[in-house]
């Protein structure tokens, strides 16, 4: 099995490529939805921001206020710091259990969807291609007032906060420009995903796998016989 990596700017339609992706049958790890559900009440992640955050960042269900955090940490790079610190160490670890999940099951290969792949690196070195979905800077700018009812202060904030897109693009192996319709995306989005399930990759990985575990389980063997 071979890893692809999904990123792009915020806004700039990585989601929509992501589930087009999905419904071409291949798995997707959504590191936005794992990265909610870590969150949860109750969960270690959740205390720690808590904690860190004070319970003005709280609704009065105890459930997080997204809103009330991302004004914080989108004008504060530090805060913004602090909160990662709080949580990726569950996301990457539930991540990690999926791909090897992923890897058991037989899977050709996985996609894993991650809004902050270069500001983080953590994956980075397992990907075989990294696919960057773009679109222009208005659009991303306007796409993003519209879909979180912000103002274009805020928006440009929460932009500014990443790698800008025009270095991710050219750190790229595939690209997806969304700045036209959704059924031009959807053709660029179908070509490549062909392209992947023609690859042999996921051969030389399995063998790479079995050189390297076997001498392993051999000694294992010959110990317990």
């Amino acid at each position: 099995m071979f890893i692809v990596g999904l990123t792009g700017g915020i806004a700039t339609g990585k989601s929509t490529v992501s589930g087009m992706i999905r419904e071409l049958g291949c798995p997707v790890i959504d590191a936005d939805q794992i990265s909610r559900d870590v969150v949860e009440v109750g969960q270690p992640a959740y205390k720690k921001i808590v904690s860190e955050f004070g319970e003005s960042v709280l609704l009065p269900s105890g459930e997080l206020n997204r809103a009330a955090l991302g004004e914080i940490i989108f004008n504060d790079e530090s805060k913004r710091r602090l909160l990662n610190k709080c949580t990726h160490t569950y996301i990457h670890r539930r991540m990690r259990y999926i791909v090897l999940c992923s890897f058991l099951r037989g899977h050709q290969f996985i996609v894993m969807d991650l809004p902050l792949l270069y500001e983080t690196g953590t994956f980075l070195k397992l990907f075989h291609k990294v696919i960057v979905v773009e679109c222009t800077p208005d659009q991303e700018v306007e796409r993003l007032m519209l879909r979180n009812s912000l103002s274009r202060e805020q928006a440009l904030a929460r932009i500014n906060s990443q790698m800008p897109l025009e270095q991710k693009v050219q750190r790229a192996d595939i690209v997806i420009s969304n700045r036209g319709t959704l059924e031009e995306t959807r053709q660029q989005t179908v070509a490549i995903v062909n392209q992947l399930k023609a690859s042999n990759m996921h051969i030389y990985m399995r063998l790479l796998f079995l050189s390297v575990v076997s001498p392993f389980l051999l000694t294992l063997y010959w110990v317990f016989r």
